[in-house]
């Protein structure tokens, strides 16, 4: 449908001279056309496209979520990790072995 109103619309701008709210119109069916093309070339040209793509937004952004957890939990290990490091290092530093005899 869109393929035979960019035709005739071509068609009209040819026969007048091209005004400009034809080639408006043109650039519009263009566009429009373009964009189907596109969704069809992706899959995404049925009714359940939009539910589709829902679900993986949402789906994107739950791996964003455990990634981002999964990186702020290791932080907190390696930090804990660091920190009871210094803990021992200054425990027989201070000599804290000779204590428990």
């Amino acid at each position: 449908m869109s393929e035979e109103m960019l035709a005739q619309l071509i068609g009209h701008a040819e026969s007048e001279g091209a005004e400009l709210v034809t080639l408006r119109a043109i650039a519009e069916e263009a566009g429009t056309l373009g964009a189907q093309r596109a969704l069809a070339r992706l899959g995404l040209e049925d009714a359940g496209a939009a539910k589709d793509m829902s679900e993986l937004r949402e789906l994107l952004g739950a791996w964003r979520d455990a990634k981002r957890s999964a990186f702020k939990a290791a932080f907190q290990w390696a930090g804990r990790m660091v920190a009871a490091l210094v803990l021992v290092g200054l425990a027989v530093k201070l000599g804290f072995p000779g204590w428990l005899r």
